[in-house]
């Protein structure tokens, strides 16, 4: 069943009433598109979810930061979606967990609505809370639900600033320099973010300020909380979010990969399982032997403090692959190409 909210937004769970009074989905999984983007864009992932775990699941695809609303920043994008998303629990008082999949700079949002949505635990008389950060271990919730499985698709998580991470900008360092300086022209705000040249009130760039705890925004604690991390990128083809920002690796850190061997996920080529570490040393590589972006060295090391699970996904011998940023969501349901990616996210959720 496909219902339309009040503002708006979709939410989709059991696919009939004469269903509804058999299953009782207390699983709320909260979709978030990219940027310029809409609640359509999720609208095969959306159905295939329901219809692979119908009494599992409720999907709500995020409607309160569509189109040119992109623009505003990620930071008042992340306050909108979490205003949303305690809307969504609201009206769901059968809830017991949520999970995030966002693709894109939605990514980005989602971590910054999680931060906002986070909840200690609450502590014991005698007990001792503290933990290694790395061991993937919270106990907290997000507002009150126990968090399961939070996905990134093609998400720029170390943002878009030089070193190739832009690929339509061929890697040329004037050309990205330009971008630099004038991506809020296109972009706005959330231009300034992706290439983390953002200076609010002399505070450092937000993508840096969103590796903490920072205030009454709980970034990490709230990114540690969910039983699964995963990131899904896109390892050529993509023009707008290169492989290693989406995948938080550095450039060494890259697999060589093969084609894939698995008839049902054709288009998955590498998979990997990372525990999380504390280290605070910058890791020198071909990137940065001679020009070391201390910046990017310290998202990827505060990222990794949390163990991820890293899927790596081709389109090289698709007729699509120049749309590969788009295609790894199936955006456009006209077609499915990239439907054993979402198939993939299915099997392997945890609900």
């Amino acid at each position: 069943m496909v219902e339309e909210t009040f503002n708006g937004g979709m939410d989709v769970d059991v696919l009939s009433s004469s269903d509804q009074k058999t299953w009782s989905p207390d699983h709320i999984v909260i979709m978030v598109h990219g940027i310029l983007g809409s609640t359509a864009d999720w609208k095969f992932a959306a159905d295939r979810f329901v219809r692979e775990l119908p009494d599992k699941v409720i999907v709500h695809c995020s409607d309160r930061n569509m189109y040119k609303l992109t623009l505003d920043g990620v930071d008042i994008m992340g306050e909108r979606l979490a205003e949303e998303v305690i809307e969504v629990i609201n009206r769901r008082p059968e809830a017991r967990k949520i999970s995030f999949i966002a693709h894109s700079v939605g990514g980005l949002v989602a971590r910054y609505a999680i931060g906002r949505l986070y909840r200690p635990p609450r502590r014991k008389a005698g007990e001792d809370l503290s933990g290694d950060v790395g061991d993937g271990i919270s106990g907290g919730t997000i507002c009150g639900l126990e968090a399961m499985n939070f996905i990134t698709v093609a998400t720029p998580h170390l943002g878009s600033r030089g070193n190739k991470q832009v690929p339509f900008l061929f890697g040329v360092i004037a050309i990205e320099k330009v971008a630099s300086s004038v991506i809020h022209l296109i972009f706005r705000r959330t231009g300034r973010h992706l290439f983390l040249n953002d200076n609010d009130e002399g505070e450092p760039p937000l993508l840096q300020r969103m590796l903490d705890d920072c205030g009454e925004l709980s970034f990490m604690s709230a990114l540690r909380a969910f039983k699964r991390r995963v990131a899904y990128a896109n390892v050529g083809y993509d023009h707008i979010v290169g492989w290693r920002t989406s995948s938080i690796r550095r450039n060494s850190e890259l697999p060589k990969w093969k084609e894939s061997l698995r008839e049902k996920y054709p288009h998955i080529v590498y998979e990997e399982k990372s525990e999380g570490k504390n280290d605070d040393k910058c890791t020198m590589d071909s990137t940065t032997v001679s020009n070391c972006d201390a910046l990017e060295e310290e998202l990827v090391t505060g990222l990794n403090r949390v163990p991820w699970e890293r899927v790596d996904v081709s389109f090289h011998t698709s007729r699509l692959r120049f749309a590969a940023h788009s295609v790894i969501q199936v955006k456009h349901t006209t077609q499915s190409e990239g439907a054993d990616v979402i198939q993939h996210m299915i099997d392997h959720f945890l609900h």
